[in-house]
């Protein structure tokens, strides 16, 4: 894992020394990459590449970046892991040594270098349809002069970009690119109204105007003096979902689990290769479990574990996770969070993610991340089960919610949302919170407040989907954003053509919630501390394979991830594992209340939003009034805000 960087200036300007400020862009990302840094410029052409080095494949200096194709022609800075580059290299051993010599001189065992093979034989476009990993690179042809972006399929490694004035920039995080003097830091109201919406920026928008992330599966060609910036794609989720939904699966049910073991054990297998200590991160849940009893099925060794808990019990999977790991005898370590680790670790948030990000598992990601650190450098985690195997609440909750709603006159839905927005929170989690704990839910006085408002405004399954995944009502209004910019939610006519509403989601939250929150969650969390993460259920092979499932073996008896599940108990015991989906939340609205309360006092202070300028303080002060006298609970959608202030106040 490394951190990547450059610059291409249109119109070279010799006054500026381009190595010296690639050196600097590059040291801000040093947490990234700890073991090597390297710069590569060409003044005549205006190029700039650099990078930071976290070994984890050859280790020797023939790993060492930017690299340089051997016929000379390409040089490369990459981040990530290709997972099948051996056999990449096996392909291009065929080829005739007499027509293409250079590609056969192997100086190393580095990814990097058979990605640099692949692209001179075949080409970038089928090179990256081939490679199998988690990766974003930078890739300058001196023949063309032609840079080239790239980022893996599912969006597992960040690149941001942008040009200003005449110099195009980019890098693994945006402090690369603000380490550079033509940057030009000017906040984009549409992307903070964006983020208040979903507590995330989401693709193809940075918090900055000008810059961009590149969405995941495509690559994008600059030339220099040419600000043409469109990204083309080479791989598509939807594509996937489509025609593994068009050509279902046709196998028995025993058929199903063994493809399912086949592929999941096919991709532990290709992340575990590493040069250096390797684990798993085990909260005791299906996903991490599965991938925690593959790999240790496959080691003579225990493999190191670790989980993160919290002394409020409702919230903590520790228990859950050390059962797990002693019936699979993995090494586990486990250390627990508190509201003062929390108050600790929120100062240096706005830093790890450059720009606003609102999940609060932020928190327990990151102290994961770094117990782990102590004891490995690589991590396998669970991410991407969710998606692939229907395991999010919203699944159950919204085609149940709208069989009851469409049933009613519109008005009559619109009069009852206005009922139930009218009842109090904090009665309602007195009165149901243990029953609604039952069935996976925390804050039941929350989900009824936002029915009754989704009541009043939605008129499709649709619309209830993307009510559910939205946070503040009106976000554009409490920003002075004149109109929400263009996003997947609001744009049907790019939706998945699936006539299955559940499909459909699980699709959309493929495409924004897992590249732009989970995924960005992880990699900052675990860059911040020199942590390379990796999910196996990211494999292409398998999210092929998981597309082509019919909804009832990802759906049944009323619970999701049902082959998954039946894979689960070929390793561990069904009590074990069995319980309601907790998610990796945090007693944030209790911790706002108390001991992070003066913290967000401070920086929810009517005097400091209205100087400040960027945020309209009514409805902020109205929730914050509320919250923190426990009428209701509005932790999360505070949280968002919270965030954004605490960002800002970094920028000063």
């Amino acid at each position: 894992m490394c951190g990547i960087t450059g610059f291409l200036t249109s119109i070279p300007d010799t006054s500026l020394n381009m190595e010296r400020i690639a050196t600097r862009m590059t040291s801000t990302l040093q947490h990234r990459g700890p073991d090597n840094a390297g710069t590569w410029v060409d003044e005549s052409t205006g190029i700039a590449l650099a990078h930071r080095r976290l070994s984890i494949l050859d280790l020797s200096e023939a790993g060492h970046q930017p690299m340089h194709s051997h016929c000379g022609r390409y040089a490369i800075v990459f981040n990530g892991e290709i997972y099948n580059h051996l056999e990449l290299r096996k392909k291009l051993e065929c080829f005739s040594i007499a027509s293409s010599p250079a590609v056969h001189e192997w100086h190393g065992h580095s990814d990097t270098e058979t990605l640099l093979a692949g692209i001179t034989q075949w080409g970038v476009e089928k090179t990256l349809y081939s490679a199998i990993g988690m990766f974003a690179f930078a890739l300058w042809d001196r023949r063309e002069r032609l840079l080239t972006l790239a980022r893996d399929r599912m969006g597992e490694k960040p690149i941001y970009y942008g040009w200003q004035d005449n110099t195009f920039l980019f890098g693994s995080e945006l402090k690369a690119l603000k380490a550079h003097p033509k940057f030009q830091a000017r906040i984009d109201r549409g992307a903070l109204a964006l983020f208040l919406r979903y507590n995330y920026v989401p693709t193809p928008y940075s918090i900055y105007k000008g810059i961009c992330k590149l969405p995941s599966g495509t690559f994008l060609e600059i030339k220099a003096g040419k600000q043409k910036d469109k990204p083309t794609p080479y791989w598509s989720l939807i594509e996937v979902a489509e025609k593994g939904i068009a050509e279902p699966f046709s196998g028995s049910d025993e058929d199903a689990i063994d493809v399912l073991e086949r592929h999941l054990r096919t991709a532990v297998r290709r992340q575990i290769l590493s040069d250096v200590p390797l684990g798993a991160l085990l909260s005791g849940g299906f996903d991490s479990t599965a991938i925690t009893a593959l790999m240790q099925a496959d080691h003579s060794n225990a493999v190191r574990t670790f989980t993160i808990g919290f002394n409020e019990n409702e919230y903590s999977e520790v228990r859950y996770a050390q059962a797990v790991a002693r019936h699979l005898g993995t090494d586990h370590t486990a250390v627990h969070l508190t509201a003062g680790d929390a108050l600790a670790l929120i100062p240096q948030l706005p830093a790890m993610y450059d720009e606003p990000f609102a999940d609060s598992s932020q928190l327990p990601t990151h102290l994961v991340m770094s117990l782990a650190r102590r004891h490995v450098t690589v991590a396998l985690s669970g991410d991407g089960g969710d998606e692939l195997f229907a395991g999010y609440n919203r699944y159950f909750l919204v085609p149940k919610t709208w069989s009851y709603l469409s049933r009613m006159p519109m008005i009559l839905r619109f009069f009852l949302g206005k009922g139930l927005t009218a009842l109090p929170i904090e009665g309602i989690n007195f009165l149901i919170g243990p029953l609604a704990k039952q069935a996976g839910i925390a804050f039941p006085g929350d989900k009824v407040n936002k029915l009754g408002l989704r009541m009043q405004q939605v008129n499709s399954i649709d619309d209830l989907y993307v009510s559910l995944v939205s946070e503040w009502a009106h976000p554009s209004e409490m920003t002075g954003c004149k109109a929400m910019p263009s996003n997947l939610h609001d744009e049907r006519n790019h939706w998945p053509r699936l006539d299955d509403p559940v499909a459909r989601m699980m699709v959309l939250d493929g495409l924004t919630y897992l590249p732009d929150d989970i995924l960005v969650k992880v990699d900052r969390a675990a860059m911040a501390v020199s942590l390379e993460t990796r999910s196996p259920f990211l494999d292409p092979d398998l999210i092929e394979f998981a597309w082509s499932l019919p909804m009832n073996m990802k759906i049944r008896d009323g619970k999701g991830k049902w082959l998954l599940r039946q894979l689960v108990y070929k390793y561990v015991p069904p009590d074990l594992v069995e319980r309601p989906k907790m998610g990796f939340g945090i007693p944030l609205d209790s911790w706002l209340r108390g001991p992070l309360r003066e913290w967000a006092d401070d920086l929810l202070a009517e005097e400091r939003l209205q100087r400040e300028g960027y945020l309209n303080p009514v409805d902020i002060r109205t929730a914050w009034q509320k919250h923190s006298t426990g009428q209701a609970s509005y932790g999360y959608r505070l949280w968002s805000v919270l965030m954004f202030q605490a960002w800002l106040a970094s920028e000063s």
